[in-house]
C-alpha cells in the first residue's frame, strides 16, 4: 500500500514494514507524517501485523523540516507555515504516531536531525549503525526543539543527557547513541534493515495481546504528555521565530557556516 510518499506492506513474520520514500534526506512536512500515521493505521488493521519497522530510502533516516523548501527557497516548517500543513497540522499528525498501537522499530541510517531525531524517539527502539548521527540541532538554528522531544529525549537518554543534547545541538554518533540508550542495537550499514527487523520480527514472535498489554503499560500516558509537551513546544516555536537570531539561524544553516547570534 501506499499513503504519499510512504509505503507499507507486511511480512510473513507479522512485520509491517513502513517506508519514507522523500530521499536522500527524507525531509517531512505535516503530509508526510500523516501518510505515514495512516501506514501504521492501515498495518494495525491487518490481522498478520504485530509489529512496524520504520525505515527510509536514501541517505538519511530523516534530516527534518526542509528550511530548504521544494523551490529552493528558505522556508522552514513552523507556526502559519501555510505549504504542506504548518507546525500545528504537523504536530497533529505527529501525536497520531504516538497512539498507535502497535510496536514500532526504527531503521536510523545517516542523519536525524531536528524533528527527524524527535520522529525516530516516537518509536519503541532503535536500530542504527556506527555511522549514524543523531542531532537536536534547534538551539543552532534560534529555535525550540519540537516533535514532543521535551517529553520522548529525557525519556530514553536521561534528563542531563538530554540538556546537553538540546542547549547544544550537538551531534552524537551511532556509537556514543547506544552508550547513551539512544541507539537500541547497532549494526553495519548494509545489516540495518536486517536488524531492524530482526528486533521486530522478535516483538512479533511473542504473544500478541500480550505485547499490546504490555506495551499500554508501558506507555501509560504518553501520547498525551506529547500533545501537552508540543502544544508549549509549539508555543515557544512561534515566539522565537519572530527572533532576529532564528533568521541568522536559517541563513547561517542555508551557507553551511557558523551562526553569529546576538541575542534578540
Amino acid at each position: 500500500m501506499k499513503f504519499g510518499d510512504v509505503t507499507v506492506g507486511v511480512h510473513d513474520d507479522h512485520v509491517a514494514v513502513a517506508e519514507i520514500g522523500r530521499p536522500p534526506n527524507n525531509f517531512f512536512d505535516a503530509d508526510l507524517i500523516g501518510s505515514l500515521a495512516d501506514a501504521y493505521e492501515w498495518a494495525e488493521a491487518q490481522a498478520r501485523a504485530r509489529a512496524v519497522v520504520l525505515c527510509s530510502a536514501g541517505k538519511h533516516f530523516c534530516a527534518g523540516a526542509d528550511f530548504a523548501g521544494r523551490s529552493g527557497q528558505a522556508r522552514p516548517v513552523l507556526a502559519g507555515d501555510g505549504a504542506g500543513g504548518g507546525a500545528g497540522e504537523l504536530y497533529a499528525q505527529a501525536e497520531r504516531l504516538f497512539r498507535a498501537p502497535l510496536p514500532v522499530v526504527a531503521a536510523v541510517q545517516g542523519a536525524a536531525v531536528g524533528g527527524g531525531l524527535g520522529l525516530a524517539c516516537s518509536a519503541d527502539f532503535r536500530v542504527a549503525s556506527p555511522a549514524a548521527r543523531f542531532s537536536a540541532n534547534f538551539a543552532r538554528l534560534g529555535l525550540h526543539h519540537g516533535f514532543g522531544l521535551s517529553v520522548t529525549l529525557p525519556a530514553i537518554v536521561g534528563q542531563q543527557h538530554a540538556a546537553v543534547m538540546l542547549y547544544t545541538g550537538r551531534r552524537v554518533g551511532g556509537e556514543e547513541a547506544a552508550r547513551l540508550g539512544l541507539a537500541d542495537l547497532l549494526a553495519d550499514p548494509d545489516e540495518l534493515r536486517a536488524a531492524a527487523n530482526g528486533l521486530a520480527a522478535e516483538i512479533a514472535a511473542s504473544a500478541p495481546l500480550a505485547v499490546r498489554s504490555i506495551r499500554a503499560t508501558q506507555r501509560a500516558g504518553l501520547a498525551d504528555r506529547v500533545r501537552e509537551a508540543m502544544a508549549t513546544e509549539l508555543a515557544e516555536q512561534d515566539r522565537l521565530r519572530r527572533t532576529a537570531d532564528f533568521a541568522e539561524g536559517v541563513r547561517a544553516s542555508a551557507e553551511r557556516r557558523q551562526p553569529r547570534f546576538e541575542g534578540r
